[in-house]
């Protein structure tokens, strides 16, 4: 799992690899697993509105502002890509970023799969501290909507607030959002407590930037 806003140092995701000289990270390091998509995303519609191409050198992360770029090392040969964030996900809870195909080439990841990765952010948009960023929990992901539909109602009565977002594709997939927080800290905090009072039913819920670019139902 799918204009350019990137950042004034490089172009809609042209701009590469592995460099003798690179400028320091912006923030601390995060590190996890990493994993790529392309068909079917490719060619639709990403969360921040342009169009996914999987031959640029973007990626899809859950909470980092779009146009951020990020250097990713992959942790088991040491590759390293820079990318620019332009989607949201990984929506498996054990993942940190989802790469373009290109991306994930640059790095080997294409045959695995999947790797063991440090990311750092390199640097912010500037709209990113002027606008107020928004988080929610994901605590579901499906291809049928009356299911996305049964656990929404099952989170508005519980928690005071949850909706679908819809994530074009074949099939489509229909995520469950919960409440609305003015901080990463403060959905954390939901995040826990729908944890723990799930009984483990909803273990795999985690914490999204809460765009509202994608059609909310």
């Amino acid at each position: 799992m799918t204009g350019c806003l990137g950042l004034a140092l490089i172009s809609c995701g042209e701009k590469r690899t592995v460099r003798a000289a690179v400028p320091p990270p912006v923030s601390g390091a995060e590190v996890g697993i990493a994993s790529w998509y392309g068909h079917p995303y490719h060619g639709r519609a990403a969360a921040s509105g342009e169009i996914y191409d999987m031959e640029k050198f973007t990626a899809a992360h859950r909470t980092l502002p779009f146009g951020t770029l990020v250097r990713v090392i992959n942790l088991d040969n040491e590759k390293t890509v820079e990318v620019r964030i332009n989607d949201r996900g990984p929506f498996a809870g054990d993942r940190i970023i989802d790469l373009s195909h290109a991306a994930a080439q640059a790095i080997g990841l294409i045959g695995p799969g999947l790797a063991r990765v440090r990311l750092e952010v390199m640097q912010m948009p500037v709209a990113a501290a002027m606008v107020p960023g928004y988080y929610a929990v994901q605590v579901g992901a499906f291809q049928y909507r009356g299911n996305a539909e049964r656990l929404r109602a099952e989170m508005e009565a519980r928690y005071g607030a949850a909706r679908l977002v819809l994530r074009p594709g074949d099939p489509p997939l229909w995520r469950v959002l919960v409440g609305r927080a003015a901080s990463e800290n403060d959905a954390g905090t939901l995040a826990g407590r729908i944890r723990a009072e799930q009984d483990g039913k909803l273990a795999q819920s985690f914490v999204v930037r809460d765009d509202l670019v994608e059609s909310t139902i």
